[in-house]
């Protein structure tokens, strides 16, 4: 018996085709997730204006923040059941580069990213790696549950950063990234800053009680040291993707403070290594996730640490997902914008 679905389809020049197809079962390993909601990220946007076609080309199902319901299950699976609430860490590793023999699998030298290097969750029914699944709390919101993929990035940004409670934070970029940081790195103890130029996000950032600065309106060097008594930031998180935002990264840094890297820069920024040398700071690169963060990530959105009512700012349904996109491209007041892909979600 073959189940019909519908799934959007990128096909290149900023378009998307919603259009029906045949789900197939579930392979050997495999799960079927019915999904609820998919969440637009940056990455998305990228696929969107063009600058990933090499990558995707123009039949993928983009999508990987998402959250949705165990369909059916493959040959072999166990550790979830039908009906179960899940959603998927979208990383599927080779299991034999160096990465993955030391222990590393997250950051893969082969690392396939489901959602992009394969389709996605813009789709009814998704197949996803058994592996990949997280199990949900039964009365979780699936709307909220959709936002566990990029709290999860936060929480592996957070982690690798060392925070310990007391210490002076400064996020740079309030997007939706930065701001899922500052609200895991407040869960951690951390006395928050977030710098951020646009003054509906920064309206935001207040209105969830973080301690705000426009760079713009005011020196952010001189600000931070006032507000830390001339010591500066112990960690600062660079998400801007900007040269001012690397540039500010360690004029604000404290002595033998810890910078973590989460941006994409899409050009190589410049860095003032001088800085690392003269106040022994430490540099960290964090890239996606490991299952620890998603189980963080699961239990801050239940608990409510993260304000996933201010995050998400808007939600399509899936025939509407080309209307999403631009308008989300045009837009200085979004957050977090979620399609809605099950009827029923």
């Amino acid at each position: 018996m073959t189940t019909t679905i519908k799934a959007a389809h990128y096909r290149g020049n900023k378009t998307f085709t919603v259009e029906t197809m045949e789900a197939p079962a579930p392979a050997k390993g495999e799960v079927a997730v019915r999904i609820a909601f998919c969440g637009i990220c940056g990455t998305d946007m990228h696929v969107f204006h063009g600058n990933m076609d090499g990558r995707v080309g123009f039949e993928r199902v983009i999508g990987h923040e998402m959250s949705g319901t165990v369909a059916s299950v493959g040959e072999g699976v166990t550790n979830v059941s039908v009906g179960e609430k899940v959603v998927v860490r979208p990383l599927d590793h080779c299991g034999n580069c160096p990465a993955c023999d030391a222990g590393h699998q997250h950051i893969c030298h082969n690392l396939k990213f489901l959602g992009l290097d394969t389709n996605g969750a813009m789709q009814e029914i998704w197949n996803v790696p058994a592996h990949t699944l997280h199990v949900l709390p039964n009365d979780m919101r699936m709307d909220h549950a959709a936002l566990i993929e990029p709290v999860a990035v936060a929480c592996h940004d957070i982690r690798l950063s060392g925070l310990k409670p007391g210490e002076d934070v400064l996020v740079i970029g309030g997007g939706p990234i930065g701001i899922l940081c500052a609200m895991v790195a407040r869960d951690a103890g951390g006395n928050v800053v977030i710098s951020e130029v646009n003054t509906y996000r920064l309206a935001i950032a207040q209105a969830m009680g973080f301690d705000t600065i426009n760079p713009v309106e005011a020196d952010l060097p001189n600000t931070i040291n006032e507000r830390t008594s001339g010591k500066g930031a112990d960690v600062v998180f660079e998400v801007s993707g900007t040269q001012p935002g690397v540039d500010a990264m360690t004029a604000c840094a404290a002595t033998r403070a810890r910078i973590v890297m989460v941006a994409i820069h899409a050009q190589k920024p410049q860095i003032d290594l001088f800085q690392f040398f003269w106040r022994e700071l430490k540099l960290i690169g964090a890239r996606v996730y490991e299952p620890e963060d998603y189980e963080k990530a699961i239990q801050l959105v239940v608990s409510g640490a993260i304000d996933s009512e201010r995050v998400i700012t808007d939600v399509s349904p899936l025939e509407d997902i080309q209307q999403a996109f631009e308008s989300l491209d045009n837009s200085p007041t979004a957050m977090k914008s979620l399609i809605k892909v099950g009827e029923d979600a």
